[in-house]
């Protein structure tokens, strides 16, 4: 599938040799550091060198922002290594500070001794973040404030898509099918326990039990029987280790199928990619952390899913609806479960989702016909075409 020129309009960068100046920010606070280092290998390895210059910009667990090296080896996710990134330490580089005012302004490194060196202005920046402070348009809003393109969804789509409470309102609220489900929050859970319990109970088994703004399978917990006090009390108090809201919601017979979609140009449709499927050995269980990133025995990636036609074609529908709901901008991946009845279920929204080269979102625009490194010069330039502010 090609990339569509016809809305690309020309960019000269602020780059010295007139290449676009992309900021790639990475890492961050939330328990899914690890994975969007990852992701920032991915792209650090694939992005385009004679198009764009590329200003690394890390964020450590601690919230501290740093130039951070153009090395994807350093930030790459495998057995035995989980990368990291590390605050200013004084001998290394000093804190980045980025401009607040919509009228543009350069970043500036705080040298240790206190010196200030300018990294000069960037055109967009490429968030890469996974979580909460990053994905859920807290930073969405923080580089609106700046005036600065990004890609990705802005600070609604953002927010709404993070949370998976609220993400279930948004989707009831257009018509689309979600399964059954409760919210605990910490003041209920404080005041109310026993009830939060028989809110669970009252859901068909097997439930799972989330942090309510985590990804990356962190803190889900798979509870055979709902009318379990013990264990599903042990699940809640896991999820609280990411969240304090937590999100129960009824085990689906069915198979989780998935729908890359990227941003019309101009007017046109969200693009969809064929759907895929995560096919999981199982002895896994469910597509957990490990499964997902760190092993691929007995983990299969599938596209074009098995189905029949009409399905496929009514599961890429359901995915650009999905999209449309929450406003969504650049990229989304929609996962659904597939019933044997013939039915979906939206199960979420992901408005970043993984993005590393083996991650399902690239590999389905990869059969759909868009190559990885494809796949990120057209987000930068959707960004790029795209205000920041009222839109």
């Amino acid at each position: 599938m090609p990339v569509d020129e016809t809305n690309a309009r020309s960019v000269t960068g602020s780059g010295a040799d007139g290449r676009i100046r992309v900021a790639l920010v990475f890492g961050g606070r939330s328990s899914e550091h690890p994975i969007s280092c990852a992701t920032a290998a991915g792209v650090l390895r694939a992005i385009d060198r004679t198009r764009y210059e590329v200003v690394p910009l890390g964020i450590s667990p601690e919230g501290e922002w740093v130039l951070a090296a153009d090395d994807p080896e350093r930030w790459s996710l495998r057995a035995g290594h989980t990368p990291r990134v590390e605050g200013p330490g004084p001998d290394g580089d000093g804190h980045v500070v980025l401009p607040l005012s919509a009228s543009g302004g350069e970043i500036v490194v705080l040298r240790p001794g206190g010196r200030a060196e300018s990294l000069g202005r960037v055109d967009v920046v490429f968030p890469v973040l996974h979580g909460p402070f990053g994905e859920d348009g807290t930073l969405q809003g923080l580089l609106e404030l700046a005036g600065v393109p990004y890609v990705g969804s802005g600070v609604l789509a953002s927010s709404a898509g993070m949370d998976k409470h609220y993400m279930k309102i948004v989707l009831a609220g257009h018509g689309l099918p979600i399964g059954p489900y409760t919210v605990i929050t910490a003041r209920q859970w404080r005041s109310e326990p026993d009830l939060c319990l028989q809110t669970v109970a009252a859901l068909s088994s097997p439930v799972f039990v989330k942090p309510a703004r985590a990804g990356s399978s962190f803190g889900i917990t798979k509870v055979a029987d709902a009318g379990d006090a013990v264990a599903v009390r042990a699940a809640i108090e896991a999820a609280h280790e990411h969240d304090p809201k937590v999100v129960v919601e009824a085990g689906i017979v069915g198979r989780e199928i998935e729908c890359g979609v990227l941003e019309g140009r101009g007017d046109a449709r969200p693009r969809t990619t064929l759907p895929g499927e995560i096919v999981v050995d199982p002895g896994h269980g469910f597509y957990h952390f490990d499964a997902k990133y760190l092993s691929s025995e007995g983990v299969q990636l599938a596209c074009p899913a098995d189905l029949p036609d009409e399905a496929g074609s009514r599961m890429r529908e359901l995915a650009a609806r999905t999209f449309d709901a929450f406003g969504a901008e650049g990229l989304s991946r929609v996962d659904c479960f597939y019933t044997p009845d013939g039915d979906f279920i939206v199960n979420e929204i992901n408005t970043l989702p993984g993005f590393t080269p083996s991650s399902m979102y690239p590999f389905m625009w990869q059969q759909t016909g868009l190559a990885y490194p494809d796949l990120i010069d057209e987000l930068i330039q959707l960004a790029l075409e795209r205000p920041v502010g009222l839109r």
